[in-house]
């Protein structure tokens, strides 16, 4: 049942259902970016073109056309079988406000050519704050930490989120519990995590030897060396940063130790040019899907309240190739940061975090607070951690540019590479796991510990099967020592389905003030081929005017179904459109 609040215009409403029994996932159409009002954003043109061909050629050939038209290949796209291209005009600038016809007629008149469309650009941000180099930056060593069993790393006592005893203001094991996976004897070992963001400083010494070279490329200079782009104020430190969340090395005298220390990184610079386009975005999620295990992503759309947006076309396709063909068929792990846009903003208009494809990761503090920054949603999956509450300089404690070090990491983009260490640790556990497998690990084993939103307005819920729900917190902090023995005697899930529940397909006109409750029954598909009996995810879209909140209610049929309605039954919010953000006419 869906709930619509305080709403005008019209609506139209889809739902899906998917669970354990499955033919291959499919995707959902790519988005378009619209302001909170619904306008699409103003467009900007980039030197990339899509080049569609009408059948399958050699690569030779392909070089050939681009080279004859004053193009580059810049390579296949994913999913494409050998049809689509990613061409480069050689003399185009980068960015322009008018399309190149004239470029885009060339082109089409190869014979061999079906379609050729250039790139529009699009905003994507970094999802954490950005710290200038103070004169007296922090210095390469700090005083050591005792304890049994512990790494020796110089910063490992500033890094309260794999071992807190209550330091820097914090609560007393509050963390992801990844001890009690290392005292397993699991720490990453041949288990890849891409760092999709702008580069890696793979000289480090604290990750060179983690650096997985064969994995990595640099798809915003085009060129197998992903090295960050210098700046004065070090802005482009924040893939570095992610990196040594995963996989800085232990017991080596620098910085602090990596989640998973003993697993791979390969750096996948993506996330520094002007403008992102689709293509971009499509190659770096389908880049060597069978050498990358994880890849994680500390960025999205502007976190500004008004802004719906998530990947194009070329880019889903590559994300659900990901999980049905990659790891050979296991399906590559995406992590993705939920997003800091605090409570003017909502991640489920972040298409990426809130994608059935993705697992999304907020954060908390190191007091079991949400951060302020954090942004509430339905499809947040579990939590980790930002900074600390009482001292801005309490963060994340990780590799720095140019072989420093830093604790003032912080962000949901520090918390997605925390949650991709845990995932990589899993995976060690258990080769075998299925990007499906994942999910249900990281429900199962997430802890409510400790905890809380600060001011009250998200609380714990229990669904059906007894597993506790936050709209900020997901099912809970990741818990590595529980997801690791777990993961150890876990059996896989069965293929899944997909079921189509239901439509309503007339116009319905919402009060200006007020409530409309539109109820969609279903029967799961019940004695078909795609029948679901667990549930798993479900997709909802809605074609409506203004809505200030649109809430899906599910109830069981264990009882009677399609009972009235009631404060009571578990329900999540889908859509809330921010206060700040209306119009005088309270749009």
């Amino acid at each position: 049942m869906f709930v619509k609040k305080l709403a005008y215009l019209m609506v139209v409403v889809a739902v899906c259902l998917f669970g354990i029994g499955c033919i291959a996932a499919t995707g959902l159409p790519g988005s378009v970016a619209k302001s909170a009002g619904g306008h699409q954003t103003g467009d900007v043109f980039t030197s990339s073109f899509l080049v569609r061909f009408k059948r399958s050629l050699d690569k030779q050939l392909v070089h050939e056309i681009a080279s004859r038209n004053g193009f580059q290949n810049l390579g296949e796209l994913p999913g494409s079988n050998g049809k689509e291209f990613h061409f480069k005009h050689t003399t185009l600038p980068l960015v322009r406000t008018r399309r190149s016809i004239s470029h885009t007629r060339v082109l089409k008149k190869e014979p061999l050519i079906h379609t050729a469309i250039q790139q529009s650009g699009f905003k994507r941000v970094k999802r954490g704050f950005r710290h200038a180099v103070p004169l007296n930056y922090i210095p390469d060593k700090a005083p050591g930490y005792g304890g049994e069993n512990v790494p020796t790393d110089p910063y490992f006592p500033f890094q309260w989120y794999l071992k807190n005893t209550g330091q820097n203001g914090g609560k007393a094991k509050l963390d992801l519990n990844v001890l009690a996976a290392w005292d397993q004897g699991i720490t990453g070992k041949n288990i890849t995590t891409a760092i999709m963001d702008d580069g890696v400083d793979y000289m480090h010494a604290d990750l060179k030897f983690n650096y997985n070279a064969e994995a990595s490329y640099d798809f915003s200079s085009n060129d197998p060396f992903p090295y960050p782009r210098y700046t004065d104020d070090w802005f482009n430190s924040h893939g570095t940063r992610c990196a040594g969340e995963v996989a800085a090395a232990r017991d080596n005298g620098i910085c602090g130790v990596g989640v998973a220390y003993d697993s791979k990184i390969a750096g996948i610079r993506m996330l520094d040019q002007p403008y992102m386009t689709d293509l971009i975005e499509a190659n770096s999620m389908g880049h060597e899907p069978h050498k990358i295990h994880i890849y994680s992503a500390s960025w999205g759309p502007t976190d500004d309240g008004k802004t719906v947006d998530g990947p194009r076309n070329a880019t889903m396709r590559a994300i659900v190739q990901g999980v049905n063909e990659g790891r050979n068929g296991l399906g590559n792990i995406y992590v993705w940061a939920s997003g800091d846009g605090g409570e003017e903003d909502d991640c489920n208009c972040d298409g990426y975090a809130a994608s059935m494809w993705t697992i999304s990761i907020n954060s908390a503090i190191n007091d079991g607070q949400n951060a302020h920054y954090d942004e509430s949603c339905s499809s947040t999956l579990a939590s980790t951690f930002s900074n600390g509450a009482k001292d801005p300089n309490t963060g994340v404690a990780t590799t720095d540019l140019y072989g420093k070090c830093t604790t003032t990491h912080s962000g949901t983009s520090a918390a997605a590479p925390e949650a991709a260490g845990v995932f990589a640790l899993a995976l060690e556990a258990n080769p075998s796991l299925s990007w499906r497998d994942m999910q249900h690990l990281t429900v199962l084993t997430s802890k409510r510990n400790s905890l809380f939103d600060a001011k009250n307005r998200f609380h714990w819920t229990m669904n059906g099967v007894g597993l506790e729900f936050n709209h900020l917190f997901g099912f809970g902090v990741l818990d590595a020592g529980a997801m690791v023995a777990l993961a150890k005697k876990w059996r896989t899930v069965p293929p899944r389905y997909h079921c189509e529940a239901g439509a309503i397909t007339q116009m319905h006109r919402i009060p200006s003030s007020g409530s409309l409750y539109l109820p969609i029954k279903t029967n799961a598909c019940k004695g078909t081929d795609t029948e679901v009996r667990y549930l798993e995810h479900v997709q909802a879209e809605s074609r409506s005017g203004w809505i200030k909140e649109f809430s899906l209610v599910l109830h069981g049929t264990k009882d009677p179904p399609y009972q009235t309605l009631s404060p009571a039954s578990p329900h999540s919010k889908l859509a809330i459109v921010k206060k700040a953000h209306e119009d005088k006419d309270g749009n």
